[in-house]
């Protein structure tokens, strides 16, 4: 057996033994100065980021590690970096079964942040003054740079930050401000801000939320004018646009089990909130980052390491392409209907003719011929390795339930824009859309939360289910004489959740007719899924 402490220089052969690849060097040797700080130490970077890291210093591409620090659970760094010496066992999981398991050593130093742990502050703020520092990087979730509630106004955590200043803000991103100024008093230092959250536009989000809360603070005189310009200054400070896809679920039993049998002792999962973490961190093969070539300051060789280095347009075409044809439209269509036909798991889904043959629809026959083509990844390669080894791998135990959270605000941006791109081509018709229009109707029976056996079910998270699931509620399965149209027509006609108005463009009436079919009774989503496909679907080339 061996451990991830283990001394994996010395004890190498007892590493390769289990079947694990180590690092050649030993960071605690990599003594230049810090060039990389990252906040939020989930999943995702210890799969992602760190292996990026970990390769350029094995290389001799960057000479000192990366600095960890978490802001939402201190638990993270208690039971999850401190215990394992901050290393990881990155677990990339194939189709086939196969496993490559490689430790990785880039972390230099975790902790968590936050203004009550002054000793933990006063280290950040050290790194923020440092002329070295050259990007600091984010794993933070969308949610992580927000400021405002739904109604527009502040939330009152940032609202009291903004009133107080710099000196102890508690919100993740007034908190950045308050890094970042002390780096402005160092001497208005040079830095990249680089967000890669799975979002669109992620740097110019990040960059409205710092620029925000700079300019109250200097309307307020807590802060000099000149701190707002500096943060204006593209050559002072950035704010890379990034694409990023690589799925990294909770730690999977199964790899654990695998893990564990093949002689590794560290395999028990542990749960931190409402997340699992594990020593190891289990992802897929397939995997993309791409950033715009932005750094004030310089940057770590990442092109070296696989990144995709290129510039803003290129990042939004690539973006463009993921969330609005070759991934999250398949992921939502497979959610929403997932959790109405009883489906545990994507794999499983898309085991399913059905399903698979719906998700080929909407990305090779609906969405893939008016998307644009980012050149730096190939749409249609895309969509081939996502249906053919990323969906279907056992191993990668993502969730229908978890996809569905906040589906009301995926929408407009996972399906509008397709509309949007037939409206907008004189060659083209919105309603000659077919699987779009079924994949809608599909969620608005979704609010019912009634699945197709006609039972209830929780739907998943969604800052409009109290707004629109009582729409809806009153309609029963085999009710005869549903008027669907007085149901629907103010979820349908509501842009904010579309894109457009579904019956000013001719999708209404089409998307109606779908939901009246699948109210029919027990088994009337899948029966209306498979006439469609049987009537509708054309032949992938």
């Amino acid at each position: 057996m061996v451990k991830i402490t283990d001394n994996y220089l010395t004890n190498k052969t007892a590493f390769e033994n289990a079947g694990i690849k180590v690092p050649n060097y030993d960071i605690s040797n990599k003594t230049g100065d810090i060039k990389w700080v990252h906040f939020g130490g989930g999943n995702l970077f210890r799969a992602y980021h760190a292996a990026i890291a970990n390769t350029l210093i094995e290389n001799g591409d960057l000479d000192a590690g990366v600095v960890v620090a978490d802001t939402h659970n201190e638990a993270v760094i208690n039971k999850v970096y401190a215990p394992f010496e901050n290393r990881i066992l990155r677990v990339i999981t194939k189709d086939n079964g196969d496993f490559d398991n490689e430790l990785l050593t880039p972390v230099a130093d975790a902790f968590f942040l936050a203004p009550d742990h002054k000793q933990n502050w006063a280290k950040m703020q050290k790194l923020f003054e440092s002329p070295a520092l050259q990007l600091v990087s984010f794993t933070i979730t969308e949610k992580g740079y927000g400021l405002w509630q739904s109604n527009g106004e502040f939330t009152d955590e940032v609202a009291a930050d903004i009133k107080n200043g710099p000196s102890a803000p508690k919100n993740n991103m007034t908190g950045l401000v308050a890094l970042m100024y002390a780096r402005f008093k160092a001497g208005k230092l040079p830095l990249a801000l680089l967000t890669t959250d799975n979002f669109s536009q992620n740097g110019d989000k990040l960059k409205k939320s710092v620029n925000t809360v700079a300019k109250q603070w200097a309307n307020n005189g807590n802060v000099e004018p000149e701190f707002v310009d500096y943060l204006d200054d593209s050559t002072k400070v950035s704010f890379p646009l990034s694409m990023i896809d690589r799925i990294t679920p909770n730690p999977s039993k199964e790899v654990a089990d695998k893990l564990k049998e093949s002689g590794f002792q560290d395999s028990e999962i542990i749960s931190v909130g409402r997340t699992d973490f594990a020593a190891f961190a289990n992802t897929e093969e397939s995997h993309y980052l791409v950033i715009e070539d932005a750094f004030p300051n310089g940057r770590p060789a990442f092109e070296k390491a696989g990144v995709i280095m290129t510039d803003r347009d290129t990042v939004n075409d690539a973006d463009e392409m993921k969330v609005t044809t070759c991934l999250n439209p398949l992921h939502t269509a497979l959610a929403i209907h997932g959790d109405l036909l009883g489906f545990e798991s994507i794999a499983e889904e898309v085991s399913d003719p059905d399903m698979l043959n719906l998700i080929k629809q909407i990305g090779y026959v609906e969405g893939l011929p008016v998307v644009k083509d980012p050149k730096v990844i190939s749409p249609k390669k895309f969509i081939d390795q996502l249906v053919t080894k990323r969906l279907p791998n056992p191993y990668i135990p993502d969730k229908p339930q978890r996809i569905a959270a906040d589906t009301s605000q995926k929408i407009p941006v996972r399906y509008g824009v397709t509309i949007s791109h037939y409206l907008n081509d004189a060659d083209r018709k919105v309603t000659d859309l077919t699987f779009i229009p079924l994949v809608l109707a599909t969620w608005c029976r979704y609010l019912m939360a009634v699945d197709d056996n006609g039972k209830s079910f929780t739907p998943s998270p969604d800052p409009l289910l109290d707004e629109l699931q009582p729409k809806v509620a009153d309609i029963h399965l085999g009710d005869k004489d549903v008027d669907v149209h007085g149901h629907l027509k103010d979820i349908l006609s509501n842009k904010a959740i579309f894109g457009h108005d579904l019956y000013e463009i001719g999708l209404g009436s089409k998307v109606e007719d779908f939901f009246a079919k699948q109210i029919i009774g027990v088994g009337a989503v899948r029966k209306t899924l498979h006439d469609t496909l049987a009537e509708y679907a054309k032949p992938i080339i």
